[in-house]
């Protein structure tokens, strides 16, 4: 009988070893000078697991890296043993390495086809050898050339003037006319994939949505970049209002939840569509880190550093999304958010509509269904952030160079940006992404469309990659 019991006692002292972790880690110490969100400290890597980890990630990631050995002899004249006098000495296995890292700078390589022309003896049939294939007519630069110029501006924000003189510095003789007129033929040779993009999106359970401004020449009011972001893909929506019905138009016939902010203009979407709309508690905690350095905006910010902490726990854990961790934020999320609602509810009373705190607790008040949606189903997460960073490209886009002509051109700026984010979440090349689709497009059929997105694309053999550019 002591036995069994003795078994039980040791059952619940592990429970109760789980749950002091848990708060250990939610209620440790943080500071809000960076303002950032807290994370979980882990344990610090020595120097050598470190750059270890570097040079791994910089192998994975550059396709390009040219590794080069070179074998350093000792002289003869240091062939002496100071201890015995001898001169014989034996080789150590392979040696001790020591690495360097060189830059080669990019160059482009100049392809010149000499087509054979053959005529008949008789001067009546004369015969040219066909002329290689491109990927749009009428062009001499390769697909690699224009998936660089596509990489350069959605990717790095690069502007056109900026790289009409960089190629000019590399010998390479481009007019910005040209760089834009490429740049727009990519756009209008990749339409064919904005359809299964967008659909492949609605058919995740969760999409992040999110829009900022951008300039538009032909219009004296600003259009639109929404942001949708599914389970692995990233769509942009180029419009010229920012009306709820481009949410709904995309996203009105799916089902699943979006995650958005407490703008209005989402809910067309949430009364018409069958998505189920989610809060962000980032806008909340932000309102409250505008707030200032008062108690009660303090109190506001440790009951939601808390919940993150949860959420962290959750990602060591490698159990989000799961019930496993909806059961953590049950026990342990619920109860502070709770706790935050109060909070909100007391400071309501006690401020003004238009004090920063009143401000702050109004939104966190009014929207409490939509911030508690993630206390109910763990594969919400708390915020927002990952629609807001899909933006941020866009918002130094805008800063760069600053507006699209027209909405056709936004169009196509939109998806050229689909495409390369896509890519770089997935971590596929996107040079070499855009240089097989470019080639590949015009012999696929529709029904194929899906195959050639970044999720499903597959890499062809490196020899058949970029014949005509290299970088």
């Amino acid at each position: 009988m002591w036995r069994d019991f003795a078994t039980h006692l040791q059952g619940e002292v592990a429970a109760l070893k789980t749950q002091v972790e848990v708060l250990t880690r939610a209620f440790a110490k943080r500071s809000e000078k960076t303002g950032k969100m807290p994370r979980i400290a882990r344990p610090p890597r020595t120097p050598a697991e470190t750059a270890d980890s570097r040079l791994e990630q910089a192998l994975l990631r550059a396709d390009h890296v040219v590794t080069e050995e070179k074998v350093a002899h000792v002289p003869e004249a240091l062939k002496k043993c100071h201890v015995c006098g001898g001169t014989s000495f034996r080789s150590l296995g392979n040696g001790k390495a020591s690495e360097t890292w060189a830059y080669v700078p990019g160059y482009f390589r100049r392809v010149v086809i000499l087509r054979e022309s053959v005529a008949c003896r008789c001067g009546g049939c004369v015969v040219t050898a066909a002329a290689p294939e491109r990927w749009s007519d009428k062009t001499r630069y390769g697909s690699s050339f224009v998936a660089h110029l596509v990489v350069s501006k959605c990717l790095m924000v690069t502007p056109h003037y900026r790289l009409e003189q960089s190629f000019k510095r590399t010998g390479v003789p481009v007019a910005r006319s040209t760089i834009n007129d490429l740049f727009r033929r990519a756009g209008q040779k990749l339409e064919p994939l904005r359809a299964p993009l967008f659909e492949a999106i609605t058919k995740d359970f969760l999409v992040h949505v999110d829009e900022t401004s951008f300039k538009l020449t032909t219009q004296t009011s600003k259009a639109f970049i929404w942001a949708f972001i599914g389970q692995s893909l990233t769509g942009y929506s180029f419009a010229l209002t920012r009306g709820g019905d481009v949410p709904l138009d995309l996203l009105g016939t799916s089902t699943g939840a979006f995650l958005c902010d407490d703008y209005r203009g989402y809910d067309p979407l949430e009364k018409k569509g069958q998505r189920r709309r989610s809060g962000c508690l980032a806008h909340a905690r932000r309102k409250y880190f505008e707030a200032g350095d008062v108690p009660e905006a303090m109190d506001a910010l440790e009951l939601i550093a808390c919940m993150y902490r949860v959420e962290h726990e959750a990602e060591r854990r490698e159990i989000v999304g799961t019930a496993e961790h909806l059961a953590l934020r049950r026990e342990y999320s619920r109860p502070l958010f709770v706790a935050l609602l109060r909070l909100a509810r007391d400071l309501r009373r006690a401020h003004g509509p238009k004090t920063l705190l009143g401000r702050a607790a109004n939104y966190t008040w009014k929207n409490m269904r939509y911030l508690g949606r993630a206390m109910r189903d763990a594969r919400i997460p708390l915020d927002n952030n990952r629609a807001e960073n899909a933006l941020r490209i866009v918002a130094l886009g805008r800063k760069n160079f600053m507006f699209v002509h027209s909405e056709n051109a936004g169009k196509e700026l939109a998806l050229l940006y689909s495409l390369v984010v896509s890519c770089t979440r997935l971590g596929v090349n996107p040079v070499d992404y855009l240089t097989d689709v470019l080639d590949r497009i015009d012999k696929t059929a529709d029904s194929g469309m899906r195959e050639l997105l970044p999720d499903r694309w597959k890499a062809p053999a490196k020899a058949a990659v970029a014949t005509d550019f290299l970088a």
